[in-house]
């Protein structure tokens, strides 16, 4: 393992970006997509992100091993101060501490993109993403209750959210 850093995605990341996704689509609930993406898919998604819609890699050793995005959280104009994360890791790098530094990067940039709030939806099968959240400020807000179905079973959704300004406040204490 060489040194990781949290950088910006570029094209030449969609390839890494589509293997950790779709190893979660196969094997995990952590998405509801229950088909691969395909390259073109994946590079027209590619293009939702900007300055302040930010798409992050952890980048160790020029070997992309987790990455996780902001996104819109809804499409009308009125939730333009709210953001939605994702955050991904592959299997083999999970649990070593590389979520937590994709996840505190993605709420740097949104406090600096001028978001008021982070939120996250989680499925309500995976206390590790819930206790990486709840570690870094994010809030239950609710449970969503068997919304998604796949592996044959149905799932909550837990939600959570991170009010930045909130969050900036008891840093600085």
């Amino acid at each position: 393992m060489g040194e990781i850093y949290v950088r910006p995605a570029t094209e030449a990341d969609v390839g890494a970006i589509l293997d950790i996704y779709n190893e979660q689509v196969l094997n995990s609930t952590s998405t509801f997509d229950l088909e691969f993406r395909t390259m073109d898919a994946q590079r027209e998604w590619l293009k939702q992100f900007d300055d302040r819609y930010v798409l992050l890699v952890a980048d160790d050793g020029g070997e992309v091993v987790a990455w996780g995005c902001l996104h819109p959280y809804g499409s009308k104009p009125g939730y333009r101060y709210t953001t939605e994360n994702s955050v991904y890791v592959r299997v083999d790098r999970r649990r070593t501490g590389i979520g937590a530094r994709i996840l505190e990067a993605l709420i740097a940039a949104g406090a600096a993109n001028g978001f008021r709030t982070i939120i996250a939806r989680i499925a309500g099968d995976n206390p590790a993403s819930v206790a990486l959240h709840e570690r870094l400020g994010f809030r239950l807000v609710g449970v969503e209750r068997e919304v998604g179905y796949k592996f044959d079973r149905w799932l909550d959704v837990v939600e959570m959210q991170l009010m930045l300004e909130e969050e900036r406040g008891a840093r600085e204490k």
